[in-house]
């Protein structure tokens, strides 16, 4: 096997898309005289991410103009061989290819941000603000009833940090993130050389790429906010449900806290903050650092 149709496997088993990006390049590449290719030439055909991954693989090459095929002999190959199952990719139906998008929004994503947008309500509108408060008080109740009320906050901080950490490694797409950084990086790189041997062509080129590229790093972004409309769904009504459970007290609870002493947990502890709100958010995010130690997660691709 030629060294560059195993580059060009190993980028359709990373990304089986690549198989209609090759495909569009070699008929590009077929049209034109000079036998080479630019970016503006497939640019509606596949993503900047792509173009720079098979330029980083070297399948593209530099040349005279534009870009060639390293080795078309070598691409046609693989693809002949992948022949089998691009044909059965192309005839899946438009909702199988919307559920295949990884961090695709879907109806029920949609769904998600109206219920979390909707409870957000709750905090200047009291009918919201008592229904969401009375349906999770039927969970957290018997557990306000049973312990002090600073450790009722840490329980309520441990839940939404775990659920937010596994809902965010399960979710959001580091592949993506990391391709989009290594794209960026290379686009800066050639930038430089560029500019050094006084490439206006190539400069011109990689502008284009950047603007595309600009693109595709919003399509990840809001892929990515994905999962953050499922832990507001959750972290919400527990946020809801302190606020309401505190308004209801005949006596607002007390706690010692370092630096500041004794507080109420309405009263301002730091930023102006109520203490509850300062206690919960100090103890989600230790929660959700250890939780990510545990899985192994990181929220930046490394």
């Amino acid at each position: 096997m030629g060294r560059i149709r195993s580059k060009v496997d190993d980028l359709v088993e990373e990304d089986p898309s690549m198989v209609d990006a090759l495909e569009s390049i070699l008929d590009v590449q077929s049209a034109n005289g000079d036998g080479e290719v630019e970016w503006g030439d497939v640019r509606d055909d596949l993503s900047s991410g792509q173009w720079g991954r098979l330029i980083e693989k070297g399948v593209l090459v530099d040349g005279e103009t534009g870009f060639r095929l390293a080795d078309q002999d070598d691409v046609e190959a693989a693809l002949e061989e992948r022949n089998g199952s691009t044909v059965s990719t192309s005839t899946t139906t438009d909702e199988d290819e919307d559920d295949e998008e990884s961090g695709g929004w879907r109806t029920i994503d949609k769904l998600a941000a109206l219920g979390a947008f909707g409870m957000i309500l709750g905090y200047s509108i009291p009918v919201v603000k008592n229904a969401v408060g009375g349906t999770v008080d039927l969970v957290f109740g018997p557990i306000e009833s049973a312990l002090p009320f600073y450790l009722v906050i840490m329980l309520a901080a441990l839940l939404t940090g775990a659920l937010s950490t596994i809902a965010q490694s399960q979710m959001m797409d580091q592949s993506k993130m990391t391709q989009s950084q290594e794209k960026a990086q290379e686009l800066k790189e050639r930038r430089e050389r560029a500019k050094e041997r006084g490439d206006d062509e190539e400069l011109k080129r990689i502008q284009e790429e950047q603007m595309a590229m600009m693109s595709d790093q919003m399509g990840v972004m809001a892929e990515n906010f994905r999962p953050t409309v499922w832990i507001m769904l959750v972290t919400i009504p527990i946020f809801l449900w302190i606020y309401w459970q505190i308004g209801n007290f005949e006596q607002v609870p007390t706690m010692v806290m370092p630096i500041y002493g004794e507080v109420d947990w309405n009263s301002s502890a730091a930023l102006w903050f109520p203490a509850w709100v300062f206690w919960y958010i100090l103890n989600s995010i230790a929660f959700s650092n250890m939780v990510r130690k545990a899985i192994g997660f990181q929220m930046s691709p490394s």
